[in-house]
């Protein structure tokens, strides 16, 4: 299995890629997990794991700098391969971000990307936090139970979103949106590659989902 972790100049890319090379060895699988803005070969990949920290708005114009890069991610999705966004990973699924201006999204989750509405909380919402979802749960959450922990830093949430597309849910203030999954498109809004057990379980999972 080829792993490709986008890099376009964000996000925890060693720290993801090295949590998949361990989700990997304890599923049992062989699997070649490369950090590459090399848009053939993300298009050539069988998953595909896009991170991202900070804007949205910069996180997208990164993306998008690198030729053939943005659309390398949509012809291998387009094909069936899932993807995995993690943080502003997932937030580019959305149809916009409107962190310092409107900036499109891919799209293939429904809502836009605002200010985490939080009163009297600290933002960004820095540390672990519970999950909510419900039973039976999505494959990607497999062998979890709610109210496990995941560890999230974001000031910015989706909102607007499809009942349909969310997987999973967390309290901070109200309720925010942790998880969405749309075909074989997938992301967490919490960072699975600093959520120890319950991160490694979600990309064991992703390695064996068939959307």
């Amino acid at each position: 299995m080829k792993i490709a972790v986008v890099d376009y100049g964000s996000g925890n890319l060693a720290s993801a890629a090295r949590a998949l090379a361990v989700a990997a060895e304890r599923e049992g699988m062989a699997a070649e997990v490369r950090i590459t803005a090399d848009p053939t070969l993300v298009a050539g990949a069988d998953r595909i794991v896009l991170p991202g920290q900070g804007a949205f708005a910069d996180c997208a114009t990164g993306l998008a700098a690198i030729p053939g890069l943005w659309a390398g991610i949509e012809a291998a999705t387009a094909r069936g391969a899932p993807f995995l966004g993690i943080c502003v990973g997932m937030q580019l699924m959305a149809e916009r971000g409107l962190e310092h201006t409107v900036t499109p999204g891919f799209g293939w989750i429904q809502g836009e990307i605002a200010p985490l509405d939080a009163p009297g909380l600290r933002l960004p919402q820095m540390g672990w936090n519970t999950l909510a979802f419900a039973q039976p749960a999505h494959p990607l959450l497999a062998g979890l139970v709610p109210g496990d922990h995941a560890y999230f830093v974001h000031s910015y949430a989706l909102t607007g979103a499809r009942p349909d597309q969310v997987l999973a849910t967390t309290d901070y203030g109200r309720e925010v949106i942790a998880m969405v999954a749309a075909g074989n498109r997938a992301g967490t809004q919490f960072h699975v590659e600093k959520s120890q057990e319950v991160g490694l379980r979600i990309l064991g999972n992703f390695l064996r989902w068939q959307p």
